[in-house]
């Protein structure tokens, strides 16, 4: 990658409607953001996967299905990308209980509880702050080009 680009910042912001079907949208904006940064085909599905759930949580916990709005914001510096989903929804309880393996409060809805353990395994950080009532604030970092340069190392 060339040195010049190494410093370079780039920022987008993006509102969408809490729809199941703008998932895959947001996986679509995170891939073409971060795609001239070069990741590895791992990293670009770690990221997307990451953002995936990160969307889904706000559509099925945060707005219960219902109408709302998701703000996610990309940031990129250096080899580093920074992604921030925000919804005004219904927030979490207990954010320790709700981060744990297979714990999800929609039973109902057959899903696997692994949202939050997905974007923890696939990112170098998640940080999650929630109030009950006001939404959540979710915010992953993933630096990238690590696995080229171990691969350059042996």
């Amino acid at each position: 990658m060339d040195a010049s680009k190494d410093s370079r910042t780039n920022e987008v912001r993006l509102v969408f409607d809490s729809l199941s079907e703008n998932e895959s949208f947001a996986r679509m904006v995170i891939a073409a953001f971060i795609m001239d940064m070069d990741p590895t085909m791992d990293e670009l599905a770690d990221v997307k996967t990451a953002v995936s759930e990160a969307v889904t949580n706000c559509v099925i916990h945060g707005y219960n299905g219902g109408a709302g709005k998701i703000y996610m914001n990309c940031r990129r510096e250096g080899d580093s990308v920074t992604v921030e989903i925000i919804d005004y929804g219904a927030g979490i309880e207990d954010i320790e209980k709700a981060m744990e393996p297979l714990y999800t409060t929609r039973p109902e809805l057959e899903r696997s509880g692994m949202g939050f353990a997905f974007m923890e395994a696939f990112m170098d950080s998640l940080s999650v702050e929630s109030t009950p009532g006001k939404g959540t604030r979710i915010v992953m970092e993933k630096t990238l080009g690590r696995e080229d340069a171990y691969t350059q190392a042996l």
